[in-house]
């Protein structure tokens, strides 16, 4: 599953697990970040394609580390002027590592499974209990017999 979003001005295709550069955020590190503007999802060859953005469909990511990136030279000249001006530029970025991407589909299917453990636990509870009613009753009828043969041998 793969998502195009739009951030910071640009275009970035996103799966889950990977790590992007994106331009400077206002968001602390260790923090998550939540990108709504979802272009277009891809999920198992299933494509939906937004108007301009796909409704319900949310970008999640944690912050990891804050930063400068590789620096270039800004080198302006004017020819037979003798005017030349060397300058440096470090363009600040956030890396973010994408969490999860969900979509209505995936909010459904989650809500489905964590419903289904809990019958299941209830179900097992239910054998159980009649599993030490059986039990009980037979023991019980044991205990009847073996009285019964004690009684008649004396």
């Amino acid at each position: 599953m793969y998502a195009l979003i739009e951030a910071c001005g640009k275009q970035y295709k996103v799966e889950e697990k990977d790590v992007v550069f994106f331009e400077k955020l206002d968001a602390e590190e260790g923090k998550k970040v939540t990108f709504d503007k979802v272009i277009l999802v891809s999920d198992d060859g299933k494509v939906q394609v937004g108007n301009p953005y796909v409704k319900g469909v949310k970008v999640e990511g944690k912050v990891v580390a804050h930063g400068k990136g590789k620096k270039i030279i800004v080198f302006k000249m004017k020819a037979k002027k003798n005017e030349r001006k060397k300058q440096g530029h470090r363009q600040p970025y956030t890396k973010v590592e994408i969490t999860s991407i969900k979509t209505s589909a995936t909010k459904v299917a989650a809500e489905k499974e964590e419903a289904k453990p809990v019958e299941k636990k209830e179900a097992t509870k239910k054998v159980a209990s009649t599993a030490k009613k059986t039990t009980t009753k037979a023991t019980t009828a044991k205990k009847e017999t073996t009285k019964k043969e004690e009684k008649a041998n004396a």
